[in-house]
């Protein structure tokens, strides 16, 4: 699929693995609605050429449903979504200071799966709307998981639970969107450099990156986005979870 001259969203714009696939998908020549929440976009800083930020809460239906709207409302069809927004809270089903908090839980399965699933549905709906391409294709949604979907570590029960729902969402999603020209794709990065990761010492990052086969290093964003890339490119990925890993399997700790 041919991005030039597209609509394109992307949840979590505003820092890491959001904002470089924004500003990859506007250098290919879309134009992109990046979706965060208010405080994170204060923190953006300048944008790239091609990318709008616009305050927006997965969780909210009304919220997403209006940014979507607007997104598929402009002159350019809306061909392109990627789902980065997610939080990752660590605590264990049963610690030092008692069991889990539900409330975290179930904040977490509402951002990083709800969120994923509501931001899909609200777009497609509008993807389904438009013109489809000389292939019969209408657009690609790309959603974003983690190797903690299928090796979980300890205090991560509610991200792995949250993340192995995108990963079970693959398949259903794209067989029911199929008939409508609209693929589904979803990545599972490893340990990425995002500004999260940036802040902790770089000893810490040293040990982490030491624990990838190859390359030993953390991933990057731009890696992110250039996979985002090669999924919109490929008219025949669809229904499927791509590791971006390093070949890292992640250990109990």
């Amino acid at each position: 699929m041919d991005l030039a001259r597209t609509t394109a969203i992307v949840t979590g714009a505003a820092s890491g693995l959001g904002a470089a696939t924004a500003a990859a998908l506007a250098a290919a020549g879309a134009t992109v609605h990046g979706f965060d929440l208010g405080p994170a976009i204060a923190a953006a800083g300048d944008t790239p050429s091609g990318v709008r930020l616009v305050d927006v809460d997965v969780c909210d239906p009304v919220s997403v449903r209006a940014a979507v709207d607007r997104a598929a409302d402009g002159d350019a069809p809306l061909r392109t979504v990627v789902n980065c927004a997610g939080i990752a809270p660590s605590q264990r089903i049963l610690g030092r200071r008692g069991v889990h908090d539900l409330d975290l839980y179930a904040r977490v399965v509402r951002v990083n799966l709800v969120g994923t699933f509501t931001v899909l549905t609200l777009a497609a709906e509008r993807i389904a709307q438009t013109t489809p391409d000389g292939h019969g294709q209408r657009g690609v949604i790309v959603n974003t998981a983690s190797v903690a979907a299928f090796e979980g570590q300890v205090g991560q029960a509610a991200y792995a639970s949250s993340k192995g729902g995108v990963v079970g969402l693959t398949l259903p999603a794209a067989r029911d969107l199929a008939p409508h020209g609209i693929r589904v794709m979803t990545i599972a990065p490893g340990i990425m450099l995002t500004p999260m990761m940036q802040t902790v010492s770089a000893q810490y990052r040293a040990g982490l990156a030491a624990g990838v086969p190859f390359p030993a290093r953390l991933g990057d964003p731009g890696e992110y986005a250039a996979l985002v890339l090669a999924v919109v490119g490929n008219d025949y990925l669809n229904g499927e979870v791509v590791r971006l890993d390093g070949a890292l399997r992640m250990t109990p700790r």
